[in-house]
């Protein structure tokens, strides 16, 4: 009985790990880069991030800049997140960023972030389509300043509606540097922890009762 038991609850660990999801590649323009290049790896494999206060909300747990190399890149250039499996469970996608006091490689995250793209449900068919996606694009906004910054994706996902159950992020940071920006950009700015409460309409929203509408958490997206 021990030995079914201790398969059982295996099996039950291999089918929870495998609805969970990490961004771990990153696309400059039209090239793919090997995995983990410039995206800081965690350490907590595919699992989420649920503490509201944590600064692992930043870059995921254990996320170093260290050992992770930095990317050049041109304002108004694309770039794209990969998973290693497709996004599993609904909830909006944001991509951010944050301009480091100096090298990316040396920076934690602590200062301004702003927003530079949602993914929010689609509700034209009258319930809501989420993009569940392998991967996410978005563009370096040809307004910001030149140097050094953390580029960051993050699934917030509300499977488990609050406050029975708890929202999830799945997170991970980019190290770029950004050259031929013009400055001009005036953005929206939150901290990181701090842009997200649970009192927010988009992290204690239930999917599965009157959803008609949504809100995404966080600062307003940014334009140039």
């Amino acid at each position: 009985m021990k030995n079914f038991a201790s398969l059982a609850a295996a099996a039950l660990a291999v089918n929870g790990a495998s609805a969970h999801y990490i961004f771990q590649q990153l696309t400059a323009g039209s090239t793919q880069f090997d995995v983990y290049q410039y995206i800081r790896e965690n350490t907590n494999y595919n699992s989420p991030v649920t503490d509201l206060d944590s600064n692992d909300l930043r870059c995921n747990v254990g996320a170093q800049g260290a050992s992770t190399e930095t990317i050049e890149m041109t304002a108004g250039e694309s770039f794209t997140f990969t998973l290693d499996t497709p996004v599993y469970h609904q909830g909006p996608i944001s991509l951010y960023m944050s301009k480091a006091p100096g090298a990316a490689s040396e920076y934690d995250g602590s200062g301004e972030w702003f927003k530079i793209k949602d993914f929010a449900p689609d509700f034209s068919s009258g319930s809501a389509t989420w993009d569940m996606s392998g991967s996410y694009t978005g563009t370096i906004p040809s307004c910001v300043e030149d140097g050094d910054y953390l580029l960051r994706v993050q699934s917030l996902a509300i499977h488990n509606p609050w406050p029975a159950g708890t929202p999830q992020f799945y997170i991970s940071c980019a190290q770029i540097t950004v050259k031929g920006g013009s400055g001009t950009y005036a953005p929206q700015t939150a901290l990181i922890p701090g842009a997200f409460k649970d009192t927010d309409p988009g992290y204690t929203a239930n999917i599965y009762s009157d959803f008609t509408s949504y809100t995404v958490p966080g600062p307003a997206v940014m334009t140039c």
